[in-house]
């Protein structure tokens, strides 16, 4: 499997699968969520609701797969981050876990590239080199087999990339 390191706007990248980092409701957002939201169109909110309706909110930790509209891939993985409040209350382990649920999502689907943004460093306040460390460690930890060719992490600004070209 490659591993990219990309600094760019993630709606933009072309890949099977794009990470989204959500917010529970799934309805859409700020920051990347919005993004996606917007630049996808509306059949991924329709499928976003579906999935509400069916299921309940998205928990944090876990994740959902929707079309992908739009956007130059196939599928939305949803998944939600968790909030940052001190790093005593299982938010890395939750953080690990967004990774790994959308990694299984994307063995299930026999997705060949995907590509994540920084999950929970924006409004949610994850320390940026933190949440890439666990980033990182969930991917290199993850037994994938033959089925993913590629993984790209999409980093929006110059602090994320700076950090993500250090650890890698």
């Amino acid at each position: 499997m490659q591993i990219n390191l990309l600094k760019a706007d993630i709606t933009t990248v072309p890949a099977d699968a794009i990470v989204n980092a959500a917010n529970s409701s799934l309805m859409g957002g700020g920051g990347v969520d919005g993004a996606i939201h917007r630049s996808g169109g509306p059949s991924i909110l329709e499928a976003c609701k579906e999935i509400v309706r069916r299921q309940g909110p998205c928990a944090p930790g876990d994740a959902v797969i929707t079309t992908a509209g739009d956007l130059p891939a196939n599928y939305v993985i949803h998944t939600v981050g968790p909030i940052w409040n001190g790093g005593g209350h299982g938010e890395a382990e939750l953080l690990e876990s967004c990774y790994r649920c959308c990694l299984d999502i994307a063995t299930e689907r026999d997705i060949r590239s995907i590509s994540f943004p920084n999950i929970s460093t924006g409004v949610y306040r994850f320390p940026k080199r933190e949440a890439a460390e666990i980033a990182i460690a969930a991917v290199r930890s993850f037994p994938f087999g033959d089925r993913l060719e590629t993984l790209n992490f999409v980093c929006f600004d110059d602090e994320n990339q700076a950090i993500y070209e250090k650890l890698i």
